[in-house]
């Protein structure tokens, strides 16, 4: 084991700075094994690229949440493991949700989703958006330092998503505080250890909005669902339906809300940059693309090897679990030249990879896009000034952020500022 190595699943350093963890692996080379669980850190653009456009069905995405915590329930054997994977794939989180699907019945449940988020419903919901921005603007801006992640970042999310989803009026707020944080994937949550469906807490409860929606169908995302059909025309299990209806709003709400809350502490902190996007509100689109970039709400998936396989020059047996790190590509300087530095302005900026590629593509992006660049559009229009709190984060020369601890995901605790109106 290397003694200069931190552990990437457990170092809370790696936490608060995950780039010069991923840059120390990318020098050793962009496709290597970590000293601490065995996975193999992929940390360079192209090969991260190879891995997520995957099309021979190499890579299985059933370990794509949680990567090699908890460990797989088999030990895997020979140069080919899809036996094993599928007699055990029930024992794995998260494996009756769409993220972790593979082949055919992925490509069936991906289509549903995909025919519900068109172009033309996002754009029914934007006028929401805009309106749903200022009226939690009118708590925040102007009222002392508040917390923007929860207060603003979690809670636009939280009922945007909720509002497509077609969630009553009077469970809105119940259902932000029941999605609350994400859990400590570092510490060992139990969510992560009860089995196929950490949404299983949401289950009854949507259960009961599809069956409403079957006897009472109207023109909500989810009575929309309970109508959609596979390509063969047969039904869906309602099962199956939903699964689907708690993965999006779980989905739906989370990397949105990290954006939203990352997005703010850059403008804190940049005086200029701040000045600049609310000078210049067009600007704004591609502010959201480099935040994107240059520290993504999602550091790293996962996949498993199926069969003895190589990425790029490295051999990958059967079995190995694969980290493909999502920011580390994004700041493959071999991609991005100075990657480090955050720049709006960015050439080819959009290569990023912050919602995966390949058949796992986010199909939220278009939404999480939207969202991000509204709630930012209403916070610069609202106010004349952010300023981050020093008696909370200290001073600028000293600045001091907590950062929730999952290693997959990059997530603000929290983020004090005092918003001054315009």
């Amino acid at each position: 084991m290397n003694a200069n190595e931190p552990n990437f699943f457990r170092d809370q350093a790696v936490i608060a700075d995950p780039r010069s963890y991923f840059d120390l692996m990318r020098e050793r080379c962009p496709v290597s094994r970590e000293a601490y669980e065995g996975t193999l850190m992929v940390t360079g653009y192209a090969a991260a690229l190879e891995v997520l456009n995957d099309k021979e069905g190499v890579f299985s995405n059933a370990v794509s949440v949680v990567g090699p915590i908890p460990p797989l329930p088999f030990e895997p054997q020979g140069s080919d493991i899809t036996g094993q994977l599928e007699e055990h794939r029930a024992e794995l989180p998260w494996s009756d949700h769409l993220v972790c699907m593979d082949g055919a019945r992925h490509a069936e449940h991906r289509a549903i989703v995909g025919s519900l988020l068109t172009f033309k419903r996002l754009r029914q919901n934007e006028d929401y958006l805009h309106g749903l921005a200022d009226r939690m603007l009118d708590a925040i801006v102007g009222k002392g330092v508040r917390n923007i992640v929860p207060e603003y970042a979690h809670a636009t999310t939280v009922y945007a998503i909720s509002d497509l989803l077609g969630i009553p009026l009077e469970d809105r707020a119940e259902l932000l505080e029941l999605i609350g944080a994400p859990p400590s994937q570092i510490e060992g949550d139990a969510v992560h250890k009860i089995g196929s469906d950490p949404l299983v807490f949401l289950k009854e409860r949507f259960d009961g909005y599809l069956r409403d929606r079957i006897d009472n169908p109207r023109g909500d995302l989810m009575s929309e669902l309970v109508a959609a059909r596979f390509k063969d025309g047969s039904q869906p299990r309602f099962e199956d339906l939903s699964g689907l209806a708690r993965f999006m709003f779980g989905a739906g709400q989370d990397t949105t809300s990290r954006l939203i809350a990352m997005g703010v502490q850059h403008l804190g902190e940049d005086k200029a940059l701040q000045a600049h996007m609310r000078a210049d509100a067009k600007a704004i689109p591609a502010f959201v693309e480099e935040l994107l970039r240059h520290d993504a709400p999602v550091k790293a998936v996962y996949r498993l090897a199926r069969r003895d396989t190589r990425i790029g020059d490295i051999e990958v047996p059967a079995g190995t679990i694969v980290t493909v790190c999502l920011s580390g590509a994004n700041n493959d300087p071999e991609h991005f030249a100075q990657p480090h530095d955050f720049r709006p302005d960015r050439p080819h900026v959009r290569d990023h990879m912050a919602f995966s590629r390949g058949a796992h593509a986010c199909l939220g992006a278009p939404l999480g896009r939207m969202e991000a660049r509204i709630a930012i559009e209403r916070l610069l229009a609202r106010t004349s000034d952010i300023v981050i709190s020093e008696a909370h984060h200290g001073s600028p020369e000293n600045r001091v952020y907590r950062y929730e601890p999952t290693f997959s995901f990059r997530n603000l605790a929290d983020l004090h500022a005092e918003l001054v109106p315009a």
